[in-house]
């Protein structure tokens, strides 16, 4: 009931939209610090993840071995790519969710993007962003329904040859 709501709804479709203009603004803003501020080095957020990882409660056991792994076997050595990845996969984040488009690939990679900051253990506005996110991805094309997901996805999906989803009727031709 709720998840058709969210995906068919009219008023959901503005409730959502207030919510990706507030969080698409936060992921733009925070990732056009990152790009104009020319100090945003991922090598020092990386090495305090891998020096102080999420330990097992009451215990030295690291509660996320493979992430930490991942991070100082592959991430760590390639500092650079994430110097660039972070603050432009924010900012592109936040722009798709304001303009509403590709609202629900946006939603996607800011929660993957919340996730792993809190697999290294920075908790911050992370779950709160990632609640909002998963609404949004729940929500489908709904979500950018006042937005330009309306305009872009009609053409996505006849490319790709896709039948409308659900809140979205075609448009008929009186030829």
């Amino acid at each position: 009931m709720i998840v058709k709501f969210l995906r068919e709804n009219v008023y959901a479709a503005g409730a959502l939209l207030l919510i990706r203009l507030y969080i698409g603004w936060d992921w733009m803003h925070h990732g056009w610090e990152k790009i104009t501020g020319g100090t945003f080095d991922a090598s020092g957020f990386l090495k305090n993840a891998i020096a102080k990882p999420v330990l097992e409660t009451g215990t030295t056991n690291k509660l996320y071995p493979t992430y930490v792994a991942f991070l100082d076997n592959f991430a760590l050595p390639n500092a650079g790519i994430f110097k660039v990845l972070i603050p432009w996969g924010e900012f592109l984040v936040g722009v798709g969710l304001i303009l509403g488009c590709l609202t629900t690939a946006a939603a996607f990679f800011g929660v993957m993007m919340n996730f792993m900051f809190l697999l290294a253990g920075t908790v911050s506005s992370n779950p709160w962003l990632i609640l909002w996110g998963i609404i949004i991805m729940v929500a489908g094309a709904n979500a950018g329904k006042f937005g330009a997901d309306y305009y872009v996805l009609p053409y996505i999906r006849k490319w790709l040859r896709l039948k409308p989803g659900p809140g979205y009727k075609q448009q008929q031709s009186n030829v």
